[in-house]
């Protein structure tokens, strides 16, 4: 089960909400919180600055890379205690670790030693991006060797999860993680399947049943037969009020991803609520 959380911290909106889910996860299920802040050596060696410099005529870029390093590492001591009060107060055990470089690759090297990583829907750069997933959450999501929770803008406890489950084997290990956090918390699952094919859903829906069987919980089985997946899934969560979606992460190439769409990169950009993703 899950006894170590690691949770990004970068000053954004979205990460004081992942460190209010991470808090959350850790009182429930007994788990020590990890805070992480990362100092993005993008933000300081990037090219950027090397081509402000240059194009100045000048060579300030050694003395202000320096300045800015010292900038940021003190921002991230600041967060980093930040956390450290507020685990203390809540009676919550934590470390913080204070990393320096790529944000996606250092978190992805921590999650080594954690069973769980909480991060923000989006991050500092925020009105910089792109999408509705920040790059950082994007990354991780495809690169994390461990589960992923994604946090939703704002932060409500999980009372109603469900699974999205199509009898893969990322499927399989959500099923997994699921089953565990809801019996440990004594919540109920709605186990969700999509497939025009009736009979090949029932099986799906059966396997699950009977996995789910020996965990003794409340456990409810919806088939879709209509509409995209990805799509059926966003609306199901809304249509049912459901606050917590497990699902297995990517289960096609990038290649092919890039062609056809990943139920899981449309999940994430849509669904009402956080999302915990297994590889």
């Amino acid at each position: 089960m899950i006894k170590t959380i690691l949770v990004g911290l970068d000053g954004s909106e979205h990460a004081r909400t992942a460190v209010r889910y991470a808090f959350w996860l850790g009182e429930k299920l007994g788990a020590t919180v990890v805070g992480l802040h990362v100092v993005d050596i993008v933000s300081i060696e990037g090219s950027f600055f090397h081509d402000i410099s240059g194009s100045l005529g000048f060579e300030p870029y050694l003395d202000f890379s320096s300045k800015m390093r010292e900038v940021l590492h003190e921002r991230g001591q600041a967060l980093l205690q930040e956390f450290a009060d507020q685990a203390e107060k809540r009676g919550i055990p934590h470390d913080r670790v204070l990393a320096m470089g790529v944000v996606a690759n250092e978190m992805c090297e921590r999650a080594r030693t954690a069973d769980l990583v909480v991060i923000g829907h989006r991050g500092v750069n925020e009105k910089f991006s792109t999408g509705l997933l920040g790059g950082t959450a994007e990354s991780l999501t495809r690169k994390s060797p461990k589960p992923v929770f994604v946090c939703s803008a704002e932060f409500h406890e999980c009372t109603i999860p469900m699974l999205a489950y199509d009898g893969s084997q990322r499927a399989a290990a959500a099923m997994q993680s699921a089953a565990e956090f809801c019996s440990t918390l004594g919540l109920p699952l709605t186990v969700l399947a999509v497939n025009k094919d009736e009979v090949a859903g029932r099986k799906v829906l059966d396997e699950a049943e009977a996995y789910l069987r020996s965990y003794k919980l409340r456990t409810s089985f919806e088939l879709q037969q209509t509409g995209n997946a990805p799509e059926r899934i966003a609306n199901f969560i809304r249509e049912n009020r459901h606050d917590l979606l497990f699902i297995g992460a990517y289960g096609h190439s990038r290649i092919i991803e890039m062609v056809l769409g990943s139920t899981t990169e449309y999940v994430l950009r849509n669904a009402a609520c956080p999302v915990f993703l297994n590889r």
